[in-house]
């Protein structure tokens, strides 16, 4: 039993001690039943009395069948409630923690295998507490109750039950190690192969263009092959571990009426307690061969758990870890001899200083692998400077709540993320609470409300997944119509401009502007034609600021950036 899995059950306190009362119940009945069946038998056919005068007991027993089946109906609905609620409360735990890890993180991940963690993988719990975890319970309570009952009637089948019980989960026990191992390598296939079908469909398009369809198809069958046998073997172990416990079970209800029958046959026991112990015996290995049957859905849940609380025990950055709210006026952003590494031998960023004041527009340049997009994340709080420190005014940035932080930045990336819904809605996510009026406004401060006006639907027109049915152009300005309705003091530009033709950038450079006026503006840029209106360019090479100024002091000073310049024009 994951001890994890079973802490989960406090997400549904009242559902998961209703099932365990409800198993206590189930044995009291099943008591009943088999006791009212013996006194039945016992009476019409050894003591020949009346059926008519058996009435009595014919209720009881119809009242022990009943009562039996009405409160393992009412078990299997608790446990269902309990899956349901574990289930939901993983994933949104499990989301909030990836989106607290943010992208640093994510980029270490594939997004296909943490998806079909999310989906199918936590599916695969509702087996485990909806169908292993009662069995559990039974395996407990049933054969608990039954041996307390038959102590007074007669102990060597006590002693017999009591001896040979045990067996069965022992076995369980033995295969435990092996079943989870396999269950582990299952998951991890169909995680693989999750991940390899996104892939696939992400890039459908450059694979037929490099005619390299044929060997993705025998890639997904290579995978596909991998996950069978893993499958498989998974299944081998249960089917075979099934079939030894249905044995040790069989004989050891063998063992107990062997042994009851013997001594009624010489007058040992008197017929309605050996009838008795008879019906009871099979019902008291019954749950333990049912666990045996529910085991393979144990380790399978097991598994899924494990990858489940991998991802969930990942630390957050340092830098979420703020509770101050941010100020509503601040005068600058300081950021002082700031060093970041993902290795000791890759180091981003090596004692960064400089300051941007409030109303300033800043840009950062400088050749790929320079440091520009880590000194961004790091201004974002998806990552944590490894010494030094960013302030803002003379508050710690990681002392700032990161929602508050985030609250006042607007960030336009070279590639903006569109979700599948209309363009309202994604225009939206900037002000949740934001009117259609102030929509269609922001829309026409990003020069964008013309293009959405021609389209069908309008501004209920869907983007596509990742904003397929908009062009590079017409998705970057519905990105900077979702930054004019956030209207926040600081906006963060990642090579807004890049992948776009002439006209549309012209169209984005305009947009930018007018979206620049009066607020912070800091520019992560290659393509130098968008930074010349700067305030302060910093170029940065090999994690340092090696040149800073406007455009023309750096023009005049002939280094670094007048190359990148020249090379650019």
């Amino acid at each position: 039993m994951n001890k994890r899995l079973w802490a989960e059950t406090r997400i549904a306190r009242a559902a998961f001690w209703l099932t365990v009362a409800l198993q206590v119940v189930v044995a009291v009945f099943l008591m009943i039943q088999a006791w009212a069946l013996s006194q039945i038998i016992n009476r019409a056919y050894l003591l020949n009395t009346p059926l008519d005068q058996l009435g009595d007991w014919f209720a009881l027993a119809l009242f022990g069948v009943g009562g039996r089946a009405l409160a393992g109906w009412l078990s299997a609905v608790a446990a269902a409630r309990l899956a349901t609620a574990i289930k939901a409360d993983l994933r949104r735990r499990t989301m909030a923690h990836l989106l607290a890890l943010g992208p640093a993180f994510l980029k270490s991940e594939r997004s296909g295998e943490i998806v079909t963690t999310l989906a199918e993988g936590v599916e695969k719990l509702d087996s485990y507490f909806r169908e292993y975890l009662p069995a559990i319970l039974a395996a407990i309570f049933i054969p608990l109750c039954i041996i307390i009952v038959v102590l007074p009637l007669d102990l060597l089948t006590f002693l017999v039950m009591l001896l040979t019980a045990p067996l069965i989960p022992l076995f369980m026990v033995l295969i435990g190690k092996a079943a989870g191992y396999l269950a582990r390598q299952q998951h991890a296939r169909m995680s693989q192969l999750g991940a390899h079908f996104v892939d696939v469909m992400q890039g459908l398009v450059t694979l037929r263009l490099l005619n390299r369809s044929r060997f993705q198809i025998k890639t997904i069958r290579r995978i596909t092959e991998d996950f069978r046998q893993a499958t498989m073997g998974v299944l081998r172990v249960a089917f075979l571990s099934s079939l030894a416990l249905e044995l040790l079970a069989t004989l050891s209800v063998a063992i107990v009426a062997v042994e009851i029958g013997i001594r009624l046959l010489y007058g040992g026991i008197a017929f309605d307690h050996a009838l008795f112990l008879l019906i009871i015996a099979p019902e008291y290995y019954m749950p333990l061969r049912t666990l045996g049957a529910r085991f393979h859905s144990g380790t399978e849940g097991a598994a899924v758990a494990e990858r489940l609380y991998a991802l969930m025990d990942q630390p957050p950055p340092a830098a979420n870890g703020g509770v101050q709210p941010a100020p509503d006026t601040w005068r600058a952003l300081h950021i002082d001899d700031v060093h970041f590494a993902y290795t000791p031998e890759r180091p981003a960023l090596r004692g960064v200083s400089l300051t941007i004041e409030r109303g300033q527009q800043i840009a950062i340049v400088g050749d790929s692998g320079g440091g520009k997009t880590t000194l961004s994340a790091l201004i974002l709080r998806f990552l944590d400077q490894q010494s030094g420190v960013i302030r803002l005014d003379d508050t710690r940035l990681n002392d700032i709540a990161v929602g508050a932080w985030r609250d006042q930045i607007a960030w336009v990336s070279q590639k903006p993320y569109l979700f599948n819904a209309s363009i309202a809605e994604n225009i939206r996510m900037g002000r949740p609470d934001a009117t259609d009026e102030q929509i269609v406004t922001a829309a026409r401060s990003a020069d964008a409300h013309n293009f959405i006006s021609r389209l069908p639907a309008g501004y209920d027109t869907p983007c596509g997944e990742r904003g397929l049915h908009l062009s590079g152009g017409q998705a970057q300005r519905i990105a900077i119509a979702r930054a004019f309705l956030k209207d926040a003091p600081l906006i963060v530009l990642d090579e807004p401009t890049a992948n776009l033709d002439t006209a549309s950038e012209a169209l984005v450079i305009g947009a930018l502007r007018l979206l620049a006026q009066g607020r912070t503006v800091i520019s992560i840029a290659h393509r130098l034609n968008t930074v010349i209106e700067a305030d302060m360019i910093y170029l940065l090479a090999d994690g340092r600021i090696v040149e800073q100024g406007d455009h023309q002091s750096l023009i005049a000073q002939n280094g670094r950036y007048a190359q990148m310049r020249r090379d650019y024009a």
